[in-house]
């Protein structure tokens, strides 16, 4: 009988604030960084591998957090563990000590889903598939097991829920095809953080267009004349056809969202993400009835799936962003993309961070096999940072996502990468150009 003989936490902090990559209105001088997570087994040498990620100093609190949970998760049977992970994602969050944390929403809320995240790459890696061909893989009934429907069975139901993904079984062998060929779109970011020079963002939207990005992302909220300036230096750049997204990153209240969006409706934004606190629903129904034609997206701060539901009840977001490492794992996601496909509300996943891309990849690329069947008005986010620091570092080229073929949910990192910029004793943190 193999058994989980430890969960290990590991601090891994990345220098990006030196160049300002990741820079936003928010977070002026974010380190990305990743609280590591590593299941081992007693009797082999198969591991499971996750991420908690943050912008540098919240490590600290997540790394705790991740650590507290040991208790529930080693000595079990993997056999009997992988055979129900939505038994074992619903003990977690509804047992009663954690709950009172929350509940599902905060840090503890995220730790719970990278230890979830952690057996489904276990899984993954057990049975030799990407994260995506194993979601795929399943039955609807047993997708539908996966989920918890408590808090949201008002708006999809079981039944709902199996309705869609049976629909979408004739096709699967056919999307799957496509995707191997084809990809999926994405849209990058990389241009546009917030303390880069107009020169730096000009060559940069341009080589992005030049690359086959049609949308591209700006992010706005420090200072309106400087984010007018921005925006007119990217879209003379970009041109007329490419779309550019804004994102403001929870900078503004209702009524500032409202008076900046104006300032820069003339450059066209294709939405703003994040205009206001991700908890204010009714705020951000408020802010999309005043700036159209641009939408409304949020979601990469979104704490679970009950929020979520309300957005899309209230008719808040017109594009709705999941992100991997935010709510209470791939079983949670599974919820929030059966929401947006109830709802008809496209999902364009967040992945600004280290280890997002090639975590959230998987899940875009299940909802595009098992669940809706399209990519229209869909695109994944893309950052050019900090990829070589994966043993399956995502692959874009041409504008879009290429499906990855290694097992596991993309989240393991390098030995030689954590021994580098473990912290704060790896020799990357030891230099004096380091900030932390």
């Amino acid at each position: 009988m193999t058994r989980i003989s430890a969960l290990d936490v590991i601090d891994v902090r990345f220098p990006t604030s030196l160049g300002l990559d990741g820079s936003d209105a928010m977070n002026p001088e974010p380190d990305y960084s990743a609280a590591y997570v590593v299941l081992t087994l007693d009797d082999s040498d198969i591991a499971g591998y996750s991420l908690l990620f943050t912008t540098g100093r919240g490590n600290d609190v997540a790394c705790a957090a991740v650590r507290t949970l040991a208790s529930y998760i080693v000595g079990r049977d993997v056999s009997q563990l992988l055979a129900d992970i939505g038994a074992f994602a619903r003990e977690l969050t509804w047992d009663g000590q954690l709950r009172w944390l929350g509940p599902e929403k905060g840090v503890m809320h995220m730790a719970i889903g990278a230890v979830v995240n952690a057996v489904w790459d276990l899984r993954c890696r057990i049975e030799g598939v990407p994260l995506w061909r194993l979601l795929a893989s399943l039955t609807p009934e047993e997708i539908v097991h996966q989920i918890d429907f408590t808090y949201i069975d008002d708006a999809v139901t079981p039944a709902d829920a199996l309705a869609i993904l049976s629909e979408m079984q004739g096709g699967k062998p056919a999307r799957i095809a496509a995707l191997e060929a084809d990809g999926l779109p994405a849209y990058t970011t990389s241009a546009g953080w917030l303390g880069y020079d107009d020169d730096k963002v000009a060559r940069l939207v341009g080589q992005s267009v030049a690359d086959g990005f049609t949308m591209l992302k700006l992010k706005v909220g420090a200072d309106i004349n400087s984010d007018v300036r921005r925006m007119k230096v990217a879209r003379d750049a970009a041109g007329e056809s490419a779309r550019i997204a804004v994102d403001a990153n929870q900078r503004w209240g209702v009524n500032g969202a409202i008076e900046w969006m104006a300032q820069l409706a003339p450059f066209a934004p294709y939405w703003i993400e994040e205009p206001t606190s991700p908890d204010d629903i009714l705020g951000h129904a408020t802010i999309r009835a005043a700036v159209r034609p641009t939408l409304i997206a949020t979601g990469e701060h979104v704490q679970n799936r009950v929020i979520f539901k309300q957005m899309l009840q209230a008719r808040a977001i017109d594009v709705l962003q999941i992100d991997a490492c935010r709510v209470g794992g791939v079983n949670e996601n599974l919820a929030i993309l059966l929401l947006a496909a109830k709802f008809g509300i496209p999902v364009c996943p967040h992945a600004g961070g280290v280890g997002l891309c090639e975590m959230v990849q998987h899940l875009a690329m299940f909802d595009f096999v098992a669940i809706t069947g399209t990519t229209n008005d869909r695109w994944i986010e893309y950052v050019d940072h900090l990829h070589e620091h994966f043993t399956d570092p995502v692959c874009v080229t041409g504008g879009r996502y290429r499906a990855p073929t290694g097992p596991g949910g993309g989240a393991r990192m390098l030995d030689s990468s954590i021994a580098e910029f473990r912290y704060p004793d790896g020799p990357a943190w030891a230099r004096p150009t380091t900030t932390q």
